[in-house]
C-alpha cells in the first residue's frame, strides 16, 4: 500500500493543441476544477510541476544532443551554450524572455527537492496569491532526455496553489478510511476536476492520492501533471505509465487507451477511501499486475451502500467503451442525488474530517512516510538569489 509507481518517457508530442492564452473565464473554471491558472503567470515560460516521485516501467531514453556534452564524456554537461543553439531545443513552445518579464514573482522559501529540480513557494505580487512552483533546469531536462515530455507538462499546468495542508494520501493513513458522506465531496470535486480536462484534450494518466492536495478548508486539488499528454477525443495511446495499482487493464496492457482510463483510476481511489485498502495490491511489475487485474473480480463490501457500490462498479468496468467516462454521465448517478456540483457552493463548507485531523501531531511522520526528505537547495541551483528582496533572478539555464 502506498506509492510504487512507474513513469515512462513519452514520445513523440500529440498532434492536439494544448492551452495557450489564459482569460478570467479560464481561470474561474479551472479553480472550480481544483486547478489554478492566474493571467500574470501564464505570459511566462511555466514551471513544471512533479510533487512526487515514479518509478520508470519502460524507458525509452532519448540520445543526449552533442552540443551540449563535453568531450570527456556524456555526464559532464556544458556550463554555457551557444544561446541560439540552446534555445532552439525549447522553442517554439517557450520563447526566450529577458528577467523583466518575472519581475512580479517573489521566491518566498524553498519547499522541497523535486526528482529534477527545487520546488519553490512564489508570490505573485500583482493578484497577492501564492503558489508552488516546481523549476527544472534545462541541463537537467536535456541531460536525462525529457525534453518532449516536460514540454507536454508544462503546457498542461503551469503553477499549483500553495497547499500547505498536504497531500490526501497523507491523511488516508491517518485515518484509515473515509465515511461515505466525505467521499462524496470529494468525488464530485475529482469527477469535475477530470471532466475538464478531458474536455480540453488531457489526459492526466496518474490520478492517485499522493497527486491530490488539499487546501486549508480540506478541499481537493488535483496536481502533478508529469505524465499528461494532450489527446484528441476519439484519439488513443499506448504508453504504459501511471502507478501501478490505479492503472486500467487496458494501461497495464499496453494500450491502446483513452481519457476512459482516468475514470478507472478514480474508482480505484474512490473504493480504497472507503475500505482503508486497494482492491488489489501492487505488483512489482505490470505483467503480473495485469493478470491480477483481469482475472479479479473487484467484488463490492457489503458495506457499501446500494448507490456508492453502483458508482464503483461502473468506474471499475474493465472494457474502456462500457466504462462509465464522461462527466455528465458521472454527475447522473444515485450516488450524487441531492447534491450540488457548483463548486463554488459545494467548496464553501469546510470538511470537518480533514480539518480535525490537520494539526494532529502524528501528520509530518505520516507525510514523510517513513523518507528522510532532504531540506536542502537543490544542488547547483542559484537558490540564494531567488529569494533577494528585490523579486526573482532567472537564469538562463531553468524552466520557470
Amino acid at each position: 500500500m502506498g506509492a510504487d509507481a512507474s513513469k515512462h518517457i513519452k514520445g513523440p508530442p500529440a498532434g492536439s493543441e494544448g492551452v495557450e492564452e489564459c482569460s478570467s473565464g479560464w481561470r474561474r473554471l479551472l479553480t472550480s476544477a481544483g486547478l489554478s491558472i492566474p493571467a500574470s503567470i501564464c505570459r511566462l515560460a511555466p514551471p513544471i510541476l512533479r510533487l512526487g516521485q515514479r518509478r520508470m516501467i519502460r524507458e525509452k531514453t532519448p540520445p543526449i544532443p552533442e552540443q551540449v556534452l563535453w568531450g570527456g564524456g556524456p555526464d559532464m554537461l556544458l556550463a554555457e551554450w551557444t544561446l541560439p543553439g540552446f534555445i532552439s531545443m525549447f522553442l517554439p513552445e517557450f520563447p526566450h524572455r529577458g528577467v523583466q518579464a518575472h519581475q512580479h514573482l517573489q521566491v518566498l522559501g524553498y519547499i522541497a527537492k523535486g526528482s529534477f529540480g527545487p520546488i519553490l513557494k512564489v508570490k505573485d505580487k500583482t493578484m497577492q496569491k501564492t503558489y508552488a512552483v516546481k523549476v527544472i533546469p534545462k541541463s537537467e531536462v536535456l541531460r536525462l532526455g525529457v525534453l518532449e515530455q516536460s514540454k507536454e507538462e508544462v503546457l498542461v499546468q503551469v503553477v499549483c496553489d500553495f497547499c500547505h495542508t498536504g497531500d490526501l494520501y497523507t491523511y488516508w493513513l491517518m485515518i484509515g478510511q473515509f465515511s461515505e458522506d466525505v467521499v462524496r465531496v470529494f468525488a464530485a470535486e475529482l469527477g469535475c476536476a477530470l471532466g475538464y480536462l478531458h474536455d480540453f484534450g488531457i489526459i492526466h494518466r496518474d490520478v492517485k492520492m499522493e497527486n491530490i492536495l488539499l487546501t486549508d478548508q480540506g478541499h481537493l486539488r488535483l496536481a502533478d501533471f508529469g505524465l499528461s499528454r494532450r489527446l484528441e477525443r476519439g484519439g488513443r495511446t499506448f504508453t504504459i505509465c501511471g502507478t501501478i495499482q490505479y492503472m486500467a487493464p487496458e494501461v497495464l496492457s499496453g494500450g491502446p487507451y483513452s481519457h476512459a482510463a482516468d475514470w478507472w483510476s478514480l474508482g480505484i481511489l474512490l473504493f480504497s477511501l472507503v475500505t482503508g485498502k486497494f482492491p488489489i495490491p501492487p505488483e512489482p511489475d505490470h505483467c503480473r499486475m495485469l493478470r491480477k487485474v483481469r482475472c479479479f473480480p473487484y467484488d463490492i463490501p457489503q458495506s457499501f451502500s446500494p448507490t456508492l457500490a453502483l458508482l464503483i462498479t461502473e468506474l471499475l468496468c474493465k472494457t474502456p467503451t462500457r466504462r462509465l467516462r464522461t462527466l455528465e454521465r458521472y454527475k447522473r448517478q444515485n450516488f450524487f442525488r441531492g447534491m450540488t456540483f457548483d463548486l463554488m457552493l459545494l467548496q464553501r463548507r469546510p470538511v470537518e474530517a480533514i480539518l480535525a485531523l490537520r494539526d494532529r501531531p502524528d501528520r509530518p511522520v505520516k507525510a514523510r512516510r517513513g523518507l528522510t526528505l532532504s531540506v536542502q537547495p537543490f544542488k547547483g541551483f542559484e537558490y540564494d538569489a531567488l529569494l533577494s528582496p528585490e523579486g526573482v533572478f532567472i537564469n538562463e539555464g531553468s524552466l520557470f
